[in-house]
């Protein structure tokens, strides 16, 4: 009965913490009907209000509207990421047209663009603070980018392409998920040759969990890929390894090379109808670049610094794996992740095995909770009560210097099959102040796929594992921290080119040998970590730093390249791809293989024209954690400073202006391509 579903109320617990124990898959569905019959009469009531349209009554009651929706939803999204069966993903395909036109029916309702266009255009900013006047902005900005100065037809159109945008991101998304959980390479004991303990350990407890004890399994997740790819001495199985990765989703049921035209094509012509030229245009209006133009200025200047020491570093590369191998060598990209780590070890005596026993997840995890307390005052606390999705994810009450309630953290560590790879931070519920005032504090989950435990030992990290939690962690911190009137402007709900400033400047930390005393030592004796290993690792922290920022680039390239085209794309995609990349490829293209079909995290997860975003948002936070290495990486001062005028205020002001308020200057490239170890084409400091 939908009177009896859970999520028509607020949730009578503690914190408010969501009571998985008491919902379950068919609670959704109607849920969600629910909550958009709700949201469209709030929305009807604010539209034909008969009195005179101020910034109370129609802007801030159209981010006050739609509470069981935001409910449902901030739960709802979250599992479809995480613990998704085929019921879920079955709910998700029937509401997401649903939802879309829910959505569009707001901005794309006329009375009630009318109102939001009078108090826009009769707006007295001197009546109100900075909080309000961003609310302000981005409410009629958004109403403008969702087609509401759109009339007649196109305005219908609008509406038919958002729907199916809708629809193609979503299946884009769930093949990709469904892909990649298909693939199994199956081992025996000849094919084991080069993996360490730990990977070895963790594929066989993969064959265990199918019951097929006298053989090994790796999979596409990463904590099963990346060692393999690093260790095995196969290389014909690693080849195999890269092309099963490579070649997701570009054939079969799961195929997406006609849907990711689709999405690419679709959002241009929605862009078309805004007026803009590209998607890449419409869409970079909302970001600190502001245009095309300056993203690939940012990126011609990275290739052009970064490029000639990435070739540089392969030619060294391919040298070392000629001379280990006793005849010339050309690498391959199964080849890079071996040679590499070898070169590594050669150079400096430091792998992730060597490392791995002091980075056990459990110390990891004080550690960083650890970091949290000395640098904010933050507080973590077990909560044994607050119910959980999964038996394995983990909740902590989080307080402050005064004991004051901060929000509730979620720790989902390890894959599983219900889960997409990778890692990330969500919220259930987002920080706000409500109508009486109350501070609403966030419900906040990190989603990560570490190494499983196995039977005889723990889960112990590689130092990427450990930067992954830093950087996820610092968008934790973002919400966590928040202190925000309005929802829609809290945490998280930044500039896309600026979100992952508070998360890539944790990763920082990883490096600095204050941060990594504090917890790592040996799962087993309990000894530290040995300085001279502390000493390898920070002499390591730049070897391989132009490869991975070219690579990175690559991904740049290709997402802007998607979402710059003029006309409508029906050619190959692998060859458009492969034209894309080409300046800045470190490999010549492998047959079959290709990024864009499984490219999630532009075609449904939110970077269109955006993935730049990660190198833009890396200058920033290198300029940042410079003051820090001025002042003391861990000076409370400077930390306050970055609390008051960078995480604490979300959306609230221009990221810019909060930026300079922090370090009372523009970002300079010149700390990133230090820390790199690039030396030439460095800006004079002032």
């Amino acid at each position: 009965m939908i009177v009896d579903n859970i999520f028509l109320k607020p949730f009578k617990t503690t914190s408010g913490a969501v009571p998985f124990d008491r919902i379950t898959t068919a609670d959704y569905e109607p849920a969600i009907r629910e909550g958009i019959k709700e949201h469209a009469a709030e929305v009807e009531a604010i539209a034909e209000n008969d009195a005179e349209a101020t910034f109370e009554n129609t802007i801030v009651a159209l981010d006050r509207a739609g509470a069981t929706l935001n409910r449902v939803l901030g739960v709802f999204y979250p599992m479809l990421s995480c613990n998704a069966d085929d019921e879920l993903h079955a709910v998700s395909e029937r509401m997401a047209p649903l939802l879309s036109e829910h959505f569009n029916s707001i901005t794309l309702n006329e009375t009630l663009w009318k109102r939001v266009k009078h108090v826009h255009d009769h707006f007295d900013a001197t009546g109100h603070d900075a909080e309000d006047r961003m609310l302000m902005r981005e409410t009629y900005d958004g109403f403008v980018r969702s087609g509401a100065n759109l009339q007649g037809a196109d305005r219908d159109r609008y509406r038919e392409l958002s729907k199916r945008l809708t629809e193609l991101t979503l299946k884009f998304d769930q093949n990709a998920l469904k892909e990649t959980s298909q693939y199994e390479l199956w081992l025996s004991e000849s094919d084991l040759d080069g993996l360490p303990e730990s990977a070895l350990d963790a594929a066989k407890q993969a064959a265990k969990d199918k019951e097929r004890d006298d053989e090994w399994l790796v999979t596409l997740d990463a904590p099963s890929y990346v060692p393999f790819m690093k260790y095995s001495d196969r290389r014909d199985l690693r080849e195999k390894l890269y092309k099963m990765y490579n070649r997701q989703c570009t054939s079969g049921e799961y195929c997406n090379l006609d849907i990711l035209r689709d999405i690419a094509n679709t959002r241009l012509e929605m862009a078309r109808l805004m007026g803009c030229k590209t998607f890449a245009d419409y869409k970079l209006q909302h970001t600190m670049a502001q245009t095309p133009g300056n993203v690939y200025d940012m990126l011609i200047r990275l290739r052009d610094a970064y490029l000639p020491v990435e070739r540089r570093e392969m030619e060294q590369l391919t040298r070392f794996a000629s001379e280990l191998e006793g005849h010339p060598m050309e690498i391959m990209p199964w080849d890079y992740s071996y040679y590499s780590n070898k070169e590594k070890d050669s150079m400096f005596e430091i792998n992730d095995e060597l490392l791995r026993p002091y980075f056990e997840l459990s110390l990891v995890t004080a550690g960083v909770f650890g970091f949290a307390k000395r640098m904010y005052g933050l507080r973590f606390t077990p909560n044994h009560d607050a119910q959980v999705f999964h038996p394995e994810v983990e909740v902590y009450d989080v307080t402050d210097d005064d004991g004051k309630a901060v929000g509730l953290l979620y720790l989902d560590f390890f894959p599983r099959a219900t889960k997409q790879s990778g890692a990330w931070m969500t919220s259930f519920r987002d920080q706000y102040i409500d109508d009486d005032g109350n501070d609403v504090r966030p419900l906040v989950t990190l989603t990560m796929n570490f190494t499983r435990p196995t039977e005889d030992k723990p889960s112990l990290l590689t130092v990427r594992e450990v930067e992954t939690f830093m950087h996820e962690f610092g968008h934790a911190l973002h919400c966590l921290l928040s202190r925000c009137k309005y929802q829609s402007l809290s945490g998280t709900s930044v500039y896309r080119d600026f979100v992952e400033v508070p998360s890539q400047f944790n990763e920082n930390y990883v490096y600095e040998r204050e941060f990594l005393d504090s917890f790592a030592c040996h799962y087993q004796t309990g000894e530290p970590v040995p300085q001279e290993l502390i000493d390898r690792l920070l002499a390591s922290s730049q070897y391989g730093a132009a490869y991975a920022c070219v690579r990175q680039l690559g991904f740049g390239y290709i997402d802007m390249a998607w979402h710059s085209i003029t006309e409508p794309y029906q050619g190959d995609d692998f060859a458009f791809e492969y034209e894309a990349v080409k300046e800045v490829q470190a490999f010549e293209p492998v047959d079959g293989c290709i990024m864009s079909t499984h490219f999630t995290h532009i075609f449904s997860g939110g970077y269109a024209a955006g993935y730049y975003g990660y190198k833009w948002a890396e200058m920033i936070e290198c300029d940042a954690f410079d003051k820090f290495k001025l002042d003391g990486i861990f000076n409370r001062e400077t930390a306050r400073s970055w609390v008051e005028n960078v995480l604490s205020r979300g959306g609230t002001e221009a990221p810019m202006t909060l930026y300079k308020r922090f370090r009372g200057g523009e970002p300079r490239i010149d700390a990133m391509m230090r820390r790199d170890g690039i030396t030439h084409n460095v800006p004079n400091s002032d």
